[in-house]
């Protein structure tokens, strides 16, 4: 039952005003919705959240980004696989449809291809990009992020806030503390730029964690499309030692980065 995993008078409250906010919000479609999940449970996530991702997960340890994240549901407890199946339900997903008013048909992504559970420690970061747009096996569309942070007690000065750039890379339009029981989503396109490039320095050396999912469709508008099918490109802030926003980056599925004298305008 869904309501072991959400807070059942959560999920449509005031859902006219969010579908607004969803769809007018800057720099491009979002929303940042708090205590909609059950605490119990992502309290569980937390203690059992992997000691060492770096084990079975997948390290990333470069300029652009210096992060963990695991998305072997092998190796996640039963409680992260139970709310993981959740948020790949067909209610979650009519609610993310509804929500954020995409007209193609969201679908889950079974497999956690570049999602599963995210960890950074002190020193971590994620430089401003836009994702991957096409899922490697399906080739189904990416169209939606969903990110659900499990940190407790998290303050500004640690760092770690995810950022949200508009599509010139101009300006930081929003900054957004990853606190406990908060979940973020947003639209994806090629120039949804995001990331959290603040390095994370918490004095306690709690490392900042959290859960993203990725939604699908078969198609989407050609508007939100202008480089082709793409992996990873990371973008350099204004002022920024941030790697060189005048190169496409491809990031192949792994650790490899390509540099390509393709323009981003």
């Amino acid at each position: 039952m869904f309501s072991k995993k959400i807070k059942e008078t959560n999920i449509l409250n005031d859902i006219e005003n969010k579908i607004e906010n969803y769809l007018n919000n800057h720099p491009f479609p979002h929303i940042v919705i708090d205590d909609l999940f059950d605490e119990n449970i992502l309290n569980n996530i937390i203690n059992e959240f992997p000691k060492d991702l770096a084990i079975n997960g997948e390290v990333y340890n470069n300029k652009a980004e210096k992060k963990v994240t695991l998305n072997k549901t092998e190796q996640f407890s039963e409680t992260t696989n139970n709310f993981i199946n959740f948020l790949n339900s067909n209610f979650f997903i009519k609610y993310l449809q509804k929500l954020t008013s995409i007209k193609e048909t969201l679908i889950p992504d079974p497999l956690l291809i570049g999602g599963g559970l995210h960890e950074l420690r002190n020193n971590g970061h994620l430089n401003i990009h836009s994702d991957f747009n096409r899922h490697p096996n399906t080739k189904l569309d990416r169209r939606l992020n969903v990110l659900i942070y499990l940190n407790k007690n998290w303050k500004e000065q640690y760092g770690g806030e995810l950022q949200l750039w508009d599509k010139n890379m101009t300006a930081c339009y929003k900054k957004i503390l990853p606190i406990f029981n908060r979940m973020v989503v947003f639209s994806t396109t090629d120039f949804s730029y995001h990331g959290n490039p603040t390095k994370v320095n918490n004095p306690n050396n709690i490392s900042r964690k959290s859960i993203a999912m990725y939604y699908y469709s078969n198609g989407r508008p050609s508007h939100e499309v202008e480089l082709g099918d793409h992996s990873t490109i990371f973008r350099k802030r204004p002022g920024s030692s941030d790697a060189d926003g005048n190169l496409y980056y491809k990031k192949l599925f792994g650790k490899i980065y390509i540099k390509t004298k393709k323009k981003i305008k």
